[in-house]
């Protein structure tokens, strides 16, 4: 087994004391050139498991990329804590395709919801759909529904996979197999971030994984439901979330690159 240096402050961890303990940055530039040589899917997400100590987790949103990562996880037999976030406001497809994939794969997956009266005192204060009138007052509900929720279930992980690829948006074009995530203090891990979407389709198809029915109807990247619309032809693949807002830079928090450190 390999040790990590975790010797960023980080309240529910207690540091650990060897000598031959390598550093979080160190472990993630190996593995970024690691998961880069590997050829699947399985193999990639395997290595992973093998590498990062302690608890692995995954953040499903239940879209069609981390569909892909549930498959390989369920069939790699890799140990992989599998959650995702249940904002309150998802679409009805959405829930169809956790019950379908938990059935599926006989995973159960960890559903985390925001708290209760932090949502409450939201709605409260900006009213029902008060996330329209500003990018702050959207990130702030972002925050409350996704980002909070999402902070306790990574706690104490070592790692954390991801569905992110490098042609979803120019945003995320730069996106690395592994990097240091320095507000999570662990190794953020994509590992389909090279994958073009001709590739990602192609191996929907051949494993005949179930999908969010919505992708079928113009939503190639689904949220909340009062944040999420069908794109046109020829728009990007993110310009229905938040549709309102500039088209540059649109993320809720979860994926921002001011808290990840790039392996080189």
């Amino acid at each position: 087994m390999i040790l990590i240096d975790r010797s960023a402050p980080v309240a529910h961890q207690a540091p650990q004391s060897a000598s031959h303990a390598v550093p979080l940055e160190q472990l993630a530039a190996a593995l970024d050139s690691q998961l880069a040589a590997l050829g699947t899917l399985e193999d990639r997400i395997r290595a992973i498991a093998a590498a990062i100590p302690g608890r692995v987790a995954f953040s499903t949103s239940l879209g069609i990329e981390d569909q892909a990562v549930t498959h390989a996880i369920a069939t790699s037999g890799a140990k992989v804590d599998v959650f995702t976030l249940d904002t309150g406001r998802h679409f009805a497809e959405t829930y169809d395709t956790l019950f379908e994939t938990e059935g599926r794969y006989g995973l159960k997956i960890r559903v985390m919801y925001p708290d209760a009266a932090e949502t409450e005192a939201l709605v409260q204060e900006d009213g029902i759909y008060g996330f329209r009138y500003s990018i702050d007052a959207r990130k702030a509900c972002c925050d409350i529904r996704k980002v909070r929720p999402l902070n306790r279930a990574l706690a104490g992980a070592g790692g954390w996979i991801t569905g992110l690829r490098r042609d979803q948006s120019q945003g995320r074009a730069h996106v690395p197999f592994a990097s240091f995530d320095a507000a999570q203090n662990l190794i953020k891990l994509n590992p389909i971030a090279d994958w073009p979407l001709a590739q990602l389709d192609g191996y929907i198809s051949a494993n005949k994984i179930p999908v969010n029915a919505l992708h079928a109807q113009g939503f190639p990247s689904i949220g909340c439901q009062p944040c999420t619309r069908a794109i046109k032809p020829g728009e990007d693949i993110r310009a229905g979330r938040w549709w309102w807002e500039n088209e540059s830079g649109k993320e809720c928090g979860l994926h921002t690159a001011a808290t990840d450190t790039q392996s080189k």
